[in-house]
């Protein structure tokens, strides 16, 4: 499998080089040039697989110049870290079911992406003599799930914004608690949306790129992505397995890197997944989108879910990508146009295609706290504030489709344990969620952590003092 950017500025290239290039060079995204299909006897064979056994499968189709025994290989020790045999175990709880992707070592959805990332990082690495500084921002799971997987390895450097104060208590500690010296933190006085600037821009300073040997490990890189194609498939041949033939599902999503990974796995499964719902809360550039057919930015409005506190989704432009024909031509215009005016607008025709991928809905805060209440008492199942914004959406979209959707299982995605978003877990259900022993005590930890503007230049400056 060969890869392209989304803006056609560069030559065809690996699997291999695609993961560690991570923005395209041309400041566009990477893509496979094409999308496979799975055809009924790989779905047959597929469906009776363990977790690990169905990633080698996708992930060889998607790569091709890793050895096979060394992918899975890879793969085994990417998940042996998790506390559950089957990776992300599918729940029914009431009428929908749930799909726990909080299982790894942060006790967040980014965990199933990133402890893969960081051996394939390590391995390429390895293969090559080399060494990378990786660089990403994160609104509050991407950054301790970064740090997990490539701390303490040799040749690699990780340097993490997040937005200071902006991100839940227990996602600040797992990241600025961690003591392993190639690990460095720097909380951002702004937003997301300005951390995730500043990698940008600094990325697509190809000189200080090559120089410092920056790598991605945000969802830009096309291997995190990857990573999650594999457990909506996981879940949906589950569910087929049972008989059902059609599914939905539920994705609370700000940087539309985990929906787009619904995408893909849709594409190589059809017809098996119906309907993908986008789910959003206050921060709704993307609800607006599918339902208005226009992508304007705003201002961040600060939630009680501030992993999806987002209105630039870095992972829209490869979605941009098939909405406009695969024309790398007219996502460059577009991007541009974007960056120019604030605002994308989008033909009849394009808005009815973007629905017969996605539903959506924006869900409030207080509809959030509701429903993590309501259903807690209706299932005694406990979310956190992420996962009740889908679950909102999903009882949303049943109540919109009727008849249509009408037997259909609606999967809903549990991103992240609710011991991380405590006071919200406890305001909407009034008791404490439990809280695992591999997180217990880090607010006696001692912290490392640096606070800094939102300026690319002094980031730049704190990259070239510490960086390999």
């Amino acid at each position: 499998m060969k890869y392209i950017s989304t803006r056609g500025g560069i030559s065809p290239i690996s699997f291999s080089q695609a993961v560690m290039m991570g923005l395209a060079s041309d400041g566009g995204l990477l893509l496979p040039k094409f999308l496979p299909r799975a055809d009924n006897a790989q779905v047959s064979k597929w469906k009776d697989l363990d977790y690990q056994s169905l990633a080698l499968e996708i992930i060889s189709l998607f790569s091709g110049d890793i050895q096979k025994d060394t992918l899975e290989d890879l793969i085994r020790r990417s998940y042996f870290t998790f506390d559950s045999k089957e990776v992300t175990p599918l729940v029914k709880k009431g009428e929908l079911f749930i799909l726990e992707l909080f299982h790894g070592p942060t006790l967040a959805f980014k965990d199933v992406a990133l402890q893969l990332l960081g051996n394939l990082f390590s391995l390429l690495l390895k293969e090559q003599g080399s060494y990378m500084n990786i660089l990403g921002a994160t609104s509050g799971d991407t950054g301790s799930a970064a740090i997990y997987g490539v701390r303490g390895k040799e040749n690699i450097n990780i340097f993490i914004l997040h937005p200071h104060r902006r991100v839940s208590r227990m996602q600040a500690l797992q990241m600025t608690t961690v003591p392993d010296r190639n690990c460095f933190n720097l909380a951002i006085e702004g937003t997301f949306d300005d951390c995730q600037a500043i990698v940008k821009a600094i990325f697509n300073d190809l000189d200080f790129k090559d120089r410092y040997r920056l790598g991605a490990i945000n969802s830009i890189n096309w291997a995190r992505v990857l990573a999650q194609v594999v457990y909506y498939v996981y879940a949906s041949l589950r569910l087929y397995d049972q008989g059902y033939e059609r599914i939905c599902f539920s994705v609370p999503t700000g940087n539309f890197g985990d929906i787009f990974a619904g995408y893909v796995a849709k594409a190589l499964i059809e017809p098996l997944i119906y309907r993908l719902i986008l789910a959003t809360n206050e921060n709704n550039i993307l609800t607006r989108f599918v339902r208005e057919g226009v992508y304007e930015k705003g201002q961040v409005v600060q939630t009680i879910s501030p992993s999806m506190d987002i209105q630039i989704a870095s992972n829209f432009e490869r979605y941009l990508y098939y909405l406009l024909g695969q024309d790398a031509g007219r996502v460059k215009r577009a991007m541009a146009e974007f960056e120019r005016e604030g605002v994308l607008r989008f033909s009849q025709e394009e808005i009815q295609r973007a629905r017969q991928d996605f539903s959506s809905f924006s869900i409030t805060q207080e509809e959030t706290v509701s429903t993590i209440g309501s259903f807690f008492r209706e299932t005694g199942y406990v979310c956190d504030p992420h996962t009740a914004v889908g679950l909102a959406a999903a009882r949303r979209f049943m109540a919109e489709q009727g008849k249509e959707v009408q037997g259909m299982p609606v999967v809903c995605l549990a991103t992240a344990h609710p011991c991380k978003f405590p006071e919200a877990v406890e305001k909407a259900t009034g008791r404490s969620p439990e809280v695992p022993e591999k997180v217990r005590g880090l607010d006696r930890l001692p912290q490392r952590y640096e606070v800094m503007p939102a300026d690319v230049e002094k980031v730049k400056a704190y990259i070239e003092a510490h960086a390999l």
